[in-house]
């Protein structure tokens, strides 16, 4: 969704695709039911031409295994391994760290358009794309630089309000038609594809308790206004894929209670490491994280064959 600063990944265990396919993504849902684990499974005609778009949340940034260092899109991104569990006969993949909605129509830097990747015969597009609109980078920076201001304050949420009127709110309702129009076009290219609109999981605690630290340095009072934003993001990004006849993915729910400010088994890393280093992977989702998203992605698409 956003890039907090642009820095190379920090080397870490190499992930093959049997490794990533065995290993288990198993998650706690709000309901006390489980995530499927992105396992190995046949041919599936609906990945069979699989083509992902989106921003680094989709392109894996962060993580080891770069194919494309423009884009930070990693080989373990969540849609490397979609297309590795079912076996797509054909896949493409030009999300790209830092896109937007204009991105979809419009070269960013040296990458083409990224709707110039469809086809017709094309028979599932999985798309994560909003953050960088609303200008989520600007958000988290600016909330990190203000919490010595008032760290048991709010300063962040004040910042943005302005006339009455939150700021970011305001981006999220201008980005509704965008994200329609998207979405709409998506279906025009590829006719036959299965539109799959994959929302932005947990970032930080859900009951928008403190957690700040110097990993997450956000005033505690922020905590709940971040957490809100993203929970209003992912409301629009539901809408819209209601409107328009596309699949909604919800990843938030599964990943309640694995975010940023959990010690061990989050799949969300911090914005710093514990000896004060931006993290390789800042505000994204780390390999668990794309493992649990690959595999609620797949428990979605299974249940509309069934």
């Amino acid at each position: 969704m956003f890039r907090y600063a642009r820095f190379r990944p920090v080397q870490r265990a190499t992930v093959v695709t049997t490794a990533v396919l065995g290993a288990c993504a198993t998650l706690v849902t709000a309901g006390g039911g489980t995530a499927a684990a992105a396992g190995t499974s046949a041919s599936s005609s609906i990945a069979a031409r699989y083509v992902a778009l989106g921003d680094s949340y989709a392109s894996g940034y962060g993580i080891d295994g770069v194919e494309n260092a423009a884009c930070d899109r990693s080989t373990s991104s969540y849609p490397s391994i979609v297309r590795s569990t079912y076996k797509s006969q054909s896949f493409r993949s030009v999300a790209c760290s830092g896109a937007t909605t204009r991105s979809i129509w419009n070269a960013q830097g040296s990458q083409a358009p990224q709707i110039k990747a469809l086809k017709p015969d094309t028979s599932l597009v999985t798309l994560t794309l909003g953050g960088n609109d609303i200008g989520f980078t600007q958000l988290v920076v600016t909330c990190a630089s203000l919490m010595q201001s008032q760290p048991n304050g709010d300063p962040c949420r004040q910042n943005f309000q302005k006339g009455g009127e939150d700021q970011i709110l305001a981006r999220i309702d201008a980005l509704k038609p965008r994200i329609a129009s998207v979405l709409t076009d998506i279906k025009r290219k590829s006719p036959k594809a299965t539109v799959a609109l994959v929302g932005y999981p947990s970032l930080l605690p859900d009951s928008g308790e403190s957690c700040r630290s110097t990993q997450v340095p956000f005033a505690d009072g922020d905590f709940g206004y971040l957490r809100n934003i993203t929970k209003r993001l992912n409301s629009a990004l539901r809408e819209q894929a209601a409107k328009v006849g596309a699949v909604y993915v919800d990843t938030y729910t599964p990943t309640i209670g694995y975010d940023m400010c959990r010690a061990q088994g989050r799949v969300i890393e911090p914005l710093f490491t514990a000896d004060g280093r931006v993290a390789p992977a800042a505000a994204h989702p780390n390999l668990g994280g794309t493992l649990s998203m690959a595999a609620i992605i797949k428990e979605k698409l299974d249940t509309l064959g069934r």
